[in-house]
């Protein structure tokens, strides 16, 4: 009797561990076929988001910046000396009241007129200027992205002075165009991109007050050459959307240009310039339209004047920002860059007995001691924009 149950406790243990076995296989089976299902959704899943062509025919993709120019910072000893301070010299003051102005445009250019070697070659005045570095600060405080070195002046210290105005002006990351160290730094092309709109600035002047250029020195200052300027301005079109000149020229203190200025705006723009700012005649001469030869409308203003100098009365203390609107337009006809909308700022140079420099909006100079400031500004405008035609 106890051997009969042994077997069958015996047959009972079997049949349990191959129940077990069922239970476990059968498991095993369920949750392969539910790694099967799962595997098969991320497969219809990643089959879902798989990258696909998109049609881009028909689009368009239009960027606009504004540039902006301000004229000649020309610093006579007696505004230098009027920012001088316990730790040097300080110019921010004289452009806090219209920085929030200067800031406005995506880009900026100004004309450098005097060089910047600073105290240790010798501060000095006209006719041959040095200025203290510090003019740099300020202007790049102000929002000015570049500024150009050729004019003049350029030479006023001799090329130890073009290479210790560089040297800061590197130092400082202010780029500049027109006055260079080496032949190397010549060639290279000032070409700075704002917003995907490829902007080229160039540089020349008409002479260095009778100073001679070292021979094989060239690059210490870009003298307006016809062939010169159209070889640089080819190659400065085939790597931006936009050129600009910046040019010294014209007779000082003449409030309209010359036909000679009137001729090589027309030279410049044909050969491919889009912009044109001019310097040197310390006052303000008109912007004007002008149509090239392939039809482009491009933009000169003949002079912006002195943004800060020393220079008071018959009109040397007026200057100001000339804006201009570009808008670059890609679509699947090509690429198309215009220009628009003309504007002008007048600003007015104030100061008290040879100090306390500022320079202000011309509209609010009646509180810096101006005359009638409402009439000026009329005066101003209706001056700079008489030879524009819309």
């Amino acid at each position: 009797m106890r051997r009969k149950n042994k077997k069958g406790a015996y047959g009972l243990s079997v049949l349990a561990v191959l129940g077990i076995m069922a239970i476990i296989f059968m498991f095993q089976m369920f949750h392969e076929a539910e790694a099967a299902k799962k595997l098969d959704n991320t497969a219809k899943w990643q089959k879902d988001h798989s990258p696909r062509s998109i049609d881009v025919s028909g689009k368009t993709f239009i960027q606009t910046i504004k540039l902006g120019a301000i004229g000649d910072i020309l610093i006579h000893d007696t505004v230098y000396e009027d920012a001088f301070t316990n730790s040097g010299y300080d110019f921010k003051p004289m452009l806090s009241n219209v920085k929030d102005y200067l800031l406005e445009p995506d880009l900026l250019l100004a004309n450098q007129e005097t060089i910047l070697g600073g105290i240790d070659l010798g501060l000095s005045s006209y006719p041959m200027f040095n200025s203290p570095v510090e003019v740099g600060d300020a202007l790049i405080d102000a929002g000015v992205d570049i500024v150009s070195n050729a004019n003049n002046h350029s030479l006023d210290k001799a090329e130890k002075g073009v290479l210790k105005s560089i040297s800061y002006m590197e130092t400082a990351g202010l780029p500049y165009v027109g006055s260079f160290k080496n032949p190397e730094d010549q060639r290279r092309l000032r070409v700075l991109n704002k917003n995907g709109i490829k902007v080229a600035f160039l540089s020349y002047t008409y002479g260095t007050n009778g100073i001679p250029v070292p021979k094989g020195k060239d690059h210490l200052v870009n003298l307006i050459d016809h062939s010169l300027m159209q070889a640089e301005i080819k190659r400065a079109k085939e790597q931006s959307d936009i050129v600009v000149m910046s040019i010294h020229w014209g007779n000082e203190y003449q409030r309209f240009p010359t036909v000679d200025q009137e001729e090589l705006a027309q030279f410049l723009v044909d050969e491919g310039v889009d912009i044109i700012f001019g310097h040197h005649p310390h006052v303000l001469q008109p912007m004007e339209w002008l149509e090239a030869q392939d039809g482009r409308k491009a933009f000169v203003v003949y002079s912006l004047g002195n943004f800060l100098s020393g220079q008071m009365w018959d009109y040397k203390d007026i200057g100001g920002l000339a804006t201009i609107a570009i808008t670059k337009q890609i679509t699947t006809a090509g690429t198309q860059t215009t220009l628009a909308n003309p504007g002008f700022l007048p600003t007015f140079v104030s100061s008290s007995r040879q100090s306390s420099y500022r320079v202000v909006p011309l509209r609010e100079a009646g509180k810096y001691g101006l005359a009638n400031p409402e009439n000026k500004y009329i005066e101003i405008m209706n001056h700079m924009t008489q030879f524009i035609k819309e």
